[in-house]
């Protein structure tokens, strides 16, 4: 499994990002599936309108997590490539924050492992995040839909 992890500290551009990885990829790739999950920054969370976000991580445990949940999935399903990138600093509403994708032979092996990367990034990897709202900030507790 070839696996990409990418912590970003500006604006990028999701889609030129993955058209350019899979640029690499060789003419003879027997990828039958590629499963893609964007997440942007929304404009409000529990009821508040949000002006902008402040993304940080512990740089080591955060790349070690992440490698660490990619190569359990990569045990769990058939999988041949996967990109995680993640966005840090502030980002405004519409600003992509999050790319995983996840390339297999199968639709499902693909989905399912690009599901429960994202579900585990989500959910435990080491990133917070402060709102900016027109009444001050508030960090983000990790168990917040969205």
């Amino acid at each position: 499994m070839t696996l990409r992890i990418e912590i970003l500290t500006e604006k990028f551009d999701p889609w030129r990002l993955l058209a350019d990885y899979e640029s690499r990829f060789s003419p003879r790739a027997h990828f039958g599936a590629a499963a893609v999950f964007v997440g942007t920054m929304s404009d409000s969370n529990e009821g508040a309108a949000v002006e902008s976000m402040h993304l940080e991580h512990y740089a080591g445990m955060t790349d070690f997590y992440l490698a660490e949940t990619a190569g359990q999935v990569k045990k769990k399903y058939d999988v041949d490539d996967v990109l995680i990138v993640h966005r840090i600093g502030v980002v405004k509403p519409g600003d992509p924050i999050v790319v995983v994708a996840v390339w297999s032979r199968h639709r499902r092996e693909a989905y399912a492992a690009n599901r429960e990367i994202m579900e585990c990034l989500k959910a435990r990897a080491p990133f917070w995040k402060k709102e900016q709202l027109a009444q001050g900030e508030r960090w983000v507790d990790k168990n917040t839909p969205g």
